[in-house]
């Protein structure tokens, strides 16, 4: 049992790698820095096969495993201990985190090879990896938010890699201050958990929320309270509307860092706080509507702007907001273990489809434009067969990881305690688009005749280091949702099974709280996974028309529609409503009140004015002293005068 009573070394290990490479990096060649910084992440994912071992020879009592180390801070009644836990939970978080941080670390390796600053790269991805880990692990609210916020400011360093370069300077400060938003309402709610359950950690959180009855859904007690100011948390960290607007812009960093911060890791954060606490959103059923339906509302919304943009990586940017939006769907109809599933092959395929969009602009020198793409299938191969594996995985084809998962949430959207038809509705139809753009994405990169000047640009295979890893998330695209197989047989959803003990309560609550409602035929669940697989059928059949069978089409159409398309191309224009309606105002604010007035006018004219007044007096009193003793006698009589007329007027 020495991964579970020594749990800190899992996340120790990405930190000492970080540490190492920062100080001694610069100074190594770049092997030194590959054996650093990428050796710490795989000896952290051993650790972690090692800790799944343990974990399983644990008798059912003693899950959740729960290890305080020390006292962190107490102030009065309040107490926060350095505590770290694993469930079954966790155990699925930390492989994710685990296992694909590390293949994009050796992904990086090759991709990386060529630019500045390669140290420092690696340094802030293994912290980052430090602080995901933090967060999956914590055992409390409070260590919780010390991995949430680092995750935030990693986000920020990464983005904002190229720091010379102003898009991607702004882009950083773009996502820090734009999930900042949101964690101000996080904030908010651990202090109110703690106003309410008097602890913060989870145990106790639990055990106590477990004697108190549900709250009506128009009932706002303080339970919804505080899952819609932790909610603000998740949905500035997990790009929901409307705080999504950082995510798409966070693509101005390195593909890999994409494919591991924006697409498989640091946004999934949000998915799992909700997931974790369940037993608080369980009893609070209007805080999980307002989940489930920002989930939904994102879902479709991100899907039509994919549907217009011509960047490689911001297609897959909204692809990664819809898929999220999914997740959310999914948690706020109770189906807690089919988000966390989806978060899962999520992971697979969409950092597949992010590691796969590297290797494309790796093959075309830096060109991110899929119109200036096109007729790649057969110049990068291995790249090609990968991407369309993750393409297939997230429209829902048949027996491809993503069918399972969406198939499950949007099956318990339908039918499940909680069911919402119009929810489904925006579900379903975001399929469809899902289907649509990212066929589009792979037609107009890989099919049809090339749009670059081949003169100029020799396109090339991606290394075997960068390959390698597309190939095991490919393979892990297709077997990743085989888990819920049997399901389909009659059997028992594996995956369900494992994390039951952890979502059992909420799921047995939310049958006392819809008593009318029935374990839905398994014929129907057929029924439904027929409907998903021809709406992305016709989504792939769509582009299909457009982009290879008739390809003037698609510009007959986008002029037809002219209106709605520029209003896609930019997205919504949201970025200009909330420069006019909020950036702009607190600019001017900043600039004609704060500076101008208090900063110019009051600070500074205060202490100036002080000055200048100083320097006045200063200058008359100087002329005293003239060197005249005649003038000297007289100041002395006057001074003498005045202290007699003081006194006698004192003791008068």
């Amino acid at each position: 049992m020495f991964i579970l009573e020594h749990l800190w070394i899992i996340m120790a290990l990405p930190l000492a790698g970080s540490m190492l490479t920062l100080l001694a990096g610069r100074h190594w060649p770049k092997n030194y820095v590959n054996l650093s910084s990428v050796g710490f992440p795989v000896l952290a994912f051993l650790s972690y096969c090692e800790l799944v071992r343990e974990f399983f020879a644990l008798s059912a009592n003693q899950i959740p495993w729960i290890q305080n180390y020390f006292t962190w801070m107490t102030a009065g009644p309040f107490r926060v201990d350095f505590a770290l836990q694993v469930d079954q939970l966790t155990i699925v978080m930390l492989g994710v985190v685990t296992f694909v941080g590390m293949l994009i670390h050796i992904y990086s390796i090759g991709y990386m090879a060529h630019e500045d600053g390669y140290y420092r790269f690696f340094a802030e991805m293994n912290l980052f990896m430090f602080f995901m880990l933090t967060l999956v692990m914590a055992a409390n609210l409070v260590v919780m938010f010390v991995g949430w916020e680092g995750v935030g400011l990693c986000s920020y360093l990464l983005i904002s890699f190229y720091f010379t370069k102003k898009s991607a300077a702004d882009a950083g400060k773009k996502a820090f201050i734009t999930t900042r938003i949101g964690d101000f309402g996080f904030t908010i709610g651990i202090l109110m958990a703690f106003w309410l359950f008097h602890a913060v950690d989870y145990k106790s959180m639990f055990d106590t929320v477990a004697n108190m009855p549900a709250e009506g859904m128009h009932q706002w007690g303080a339970l919804t309270s505080i899952c819609l100011l932790l909610l603000a948390g998740a949905v500035g960290k997990s790009a929901q509307l409307p705080l999504y607007v950082w995510l798409p812009d966070a693509m101005e960093g390195p593909t890999p860092v994409s494919a591991l911060i924006h697409a498989a890791t640091m946004v999934t954060a949000g998915v799992y706080m909700v997931a974790r606490m369940n037993p608080l959103f369980s009893r609070a059923p209007a805080a999980m509507l307002t989940v489930a339906i920002i989930g939904a509302v994102t879902a479709l919304y991100a899907a039509t702007i994919g549907l217009a943009q011509s960047d490689i990586k911001k297609v897959l940017a909204y692809s990664t907001i819809s898929q999220l939006g999914y997740m959310f769907l999914a948690c706020g109809v109770g189906a807690y273990a089919a988000g966390i599933f989806h978060l899962m092959t999520h992971a697979f395929f969409k950092g597949l489809l992010f590691l796969c969009a590297g290797s494309v602009i790796h093959a075309m020198g830096g060109e991110q434009d899929m119109f200036k793409m096109g007729g790649l299938r057969t110049k990068i191969p291995w790249t090609y067969s990968t991407m369309l594996v993750a393409t297939l995985a997230i429209s829902g084809a048949p027996l491809f990881a993503g069918f399972f998962s969406k198939d499950e949430i949007l099956f318990d959207t339908y039918a499940g305690p909680n069911a919402n038809a119009v929810l489904y509705g925006l579900g379903i139809f975001a399929a469809l688009l899902t289907a649509c753009y990212m066929f589009r994405l792979i037609f107009l990169t890989f099919h049809g005749k090339p749009r670059f000047d081949e003169h100029h640009v020799h396109v090339h295979e991606s290394p075997k280091v960068m390959l390698a890893p597309l190939v095991v998330l490919a393979i892990l695209s297709i077997v990743g949702g085989w888990f819920v197989l049997p399901t389909y047989w009659g059997g028992k959803d594996s995956f369900q099974g494992f994390l039951d003990p952890v979502f059992s309560a909420s799921n047995q609550l939310a049958l006392q709280m819809h008593p009318n409602w029935t374990e839905p035929p398994h014929l129907l669940e057929l029924q439904m996974t027929g409907i998903a697989v021809v709406v992305a059928l016709i989504g792939f059949l769509l582009a299909l028309y457009l982009y290879i069978i008739k390809p003037a089409a698609a510009k007959k159409v986008a002029d037809g529609t002219r209106p709605i398309y520029e209003l896609l191309w930019h997205k919504y224009y949201v970025d200009e409503l909330y420069g006019a309606v909020i950036i702009g105002p607190l600019i001017w604010l900043s600039r004609n009140v704060l500076w101008k007035v208090i900063d110019v006018g009051l600070i500074d004219g205060t202490v100036n004015g002080l000055a200048f007044f100083s320097r006045r007096v200063g200058s008359g009193v100087r002329h005293i002293q003239g060197g005249n003793t005649r003038s000297y006698a007289t100041w002395v009589v006057v001074g003498a005068v005045a202290v007699t007329v003081f006194f006698v007027w004192m003791v008068r």
